[in-house]
């Protein structure tokens, strides 16, 4: 098993930290920081990754959707799509990654993650 953002899939599909998931390709993810997350240099975007997912995930082209389903798999991008932070998404990508997969029926979906101020 190797790792990406310290995390781990159990045998009953949930993640948690601390444990190893899934390793993407440094490059890929040097790459996807550099197109989509501009207002970080991309060294400074990888530190985290899940950040970079949800943000290929929510503005990505055709190509780079298909690259990264690819390399980091279905049950990372569930878990991206489970932690992901108000703002992270657009409901119209949230509504299609739900569908896509598999985490809601049609209508179904969630609400968007919302801020919080205590």
């Amino acid at each position: 098993m190797s790792t990406i953002a310290g995390m781990f899939l159990r045998t009953d599909g949930l993640v948690e930290r601390g444990e190893p998931i899934h390793a993407m390709d440094t490059k890929l993810l040097m790459t996807f920081a550099r197109k989509y997350i501009w207002w970080k240099t991309p060294e400074e975007a990888v530190a985290q990754p899940e950040r970079i997912v949800a943000q290929v995930m929510d503005l990505g082209d055709y190509d780079d959707v298909q690259s990264l389903v690819h390399e980091a798999g279905t049950a990372y991008l569930r878990e991206v799509l489970r932690r992901a932070e108000a703002g992270q998404f657009n409901a119209r990508s949230w509504t299609y990654w739900h569908y896509r997969l598999g985490l809601s029926d049609p209508g179904q979906v969630p609400a968007l993650p919302e801020r919080r101020v205590a």
